[in-house]
């Protein structure tokens, strides 16, 4: 990646920042460079499209999307963005499509529709390329996914009720998580989907790949709402750890849990929420 801006734009996010813009439970990130335009998840509908409308924003310009992970609230706008854009490539875990099941208050609610027994078959008919795989993947330059994250910590868990079987009977451990990083000037930038695989595996596992010591930015939906006190002090340390200067927890983090990190870095939380946008420095 040459040393040009990367801008990334929240157009989707459970809360706004700007009135002309509206909100739902999911997520969807914009991140254009100079060497082409991502789309990292789609959010639970097509509001998207009219968010990115309101902003200015052609999604007809994205030829490369990432999937975080199966769930309905990163892949239900999918289908729609690939009628603007049917020559992308789209990327993903192997398990992106298994189907599977969220308990709810004794409820139980199939996660659609990408996680389906038909969703591989439709994506795969409406885009350029469809490349599943749990290995790291370098999707524009200097921009890569995870795939598959080692979970190593005996304090992280997928954070909910989440299942195989209509049955609830066999625990979806939610291995097609993933997320996103970007080589920037000012260093490495974490972009999550709902880190189910753990925060702490993620920027991890994210250090390993990259051989570095020190992570400039974490942003995205954390899956806090039911961690305990000991997880919450064991995500900040992470964040000490890592040097972290901009924290963005959104979505799925929980009030709760973003509270205690703003408590904890009152200098270093920012707003991520639709509408919000960052600008970071291209690798030379």
């Amino acid at each position: 990646m040459n040393k040009e801006t990367v801008t990334i734009t929240v157009l989707v996010e459970n809360t706004v920042s700007r009135q002309a813009l509206k909100t739902e439970h999911g997520l969807s990130f914009l991140i254009q460079t100079e060497d082409g335009n991502l789309l990292w998840d789609t959010g639970q509908t097509d509001l998207l499209i009219n968010n990115a409308q309101r902003l200015g924003i052609s999604l007809s310009s994205t030829t490369h999307k990432a999937l975080s992970h199966g769930h309905y609230d990163h892949t239900g706008g999918l289908l729609e963005v690939l009628k603007m854009a049917p020559h992308a490539y789209v990327y993903g875990h192997p398990d992106l499509f298994v189907q599977r099941f969220i308990k709810k208050r004794n409820e139980v609610y199939s996660v659609e529709p990408v996680s389906s027994p038909m969703g591989k078959d439709i994506v795969k008919g409406r885009c350029e390329s469809l490349i599943l795989s749990p290995e790291p993947a370098e999707i524009l330059p200097g921009i890569f996914t995870t795939g598959e994250i080692p979970r190593e910590t005996d304090f992280e868990d997928t954070g909910g009720d989440f299942f195989l079987d209509i049955a609830c009977t066999k625990r979806d451990p939610i291995i097609d998580d993933q997320a996103l990083y970007i080589e920037s000037s000012q260093g490495i930038v974490v972009i999550l989907g709902c880190a189910h695989s753990g925060v702490v595996n993620t920027i991890d596992y994210v250090s390993e790949l990259t051989r570095q010591g020190k992570i400039f930015a974490v942003l995205g939906g954390m899956h806090l709402p039911r961690a305990s006190k000991e997880r919450l002090e064991a995500t900040a340390a992470a964040f000490v750890r890592y040097d972290v200067q901009i924290i963005g927890p959104c979505h799925c983090t929980g009030l709760k849990a973003i509270t205690y990190l703003r408590s904890q870095f009152p200098n270093h939380l920012v707003e991520c929420s639709t509408g919000s946008y960052f600008t970071f420095e291209g690798k030379q």
